[in-house]
């Protein structure tokens, strides 16, 4: 199983709907919270090529984007193969 990375801000609703879909599928992420931390949400932008909103999701090295190519992903049944590497 490929290591899961999610960036997140605290009142988001995209981020909680990204996390319970991960959550629904069994699968452990970690989650960096940019919400207070400027340094982290620059980092975010680098891995995410500028894009500057939350969540941004990264399966291995793969930046997925947000909840919205998540769920797409899941709903193409592509999601689960990335997972798995």
């Amino acid at each position: 199983m490929r290591s899961v990375e999610i960036y997140t801000a605290p009142l988001c609703g995209y981020c909680h709907a990204a996390k319970r879909l991960l959550q629904q599928k069994g699968i452990s992420y970690s989650e960096i919270d940019v919400g207070a931390q400027p340094a982290l949400r620059q980092q975010m932008m680098a891995r995410a090529h500028g894009r500057h909103t939350v969540p941004q999701i990264f399966i291995g090295e793969t930046h997925v984007g947000g909840c919205d190519e998540l769920y797409a992903l899941d709903r193409a049944g592509k999601l689960d193969p990335l997972l798995a590497g």
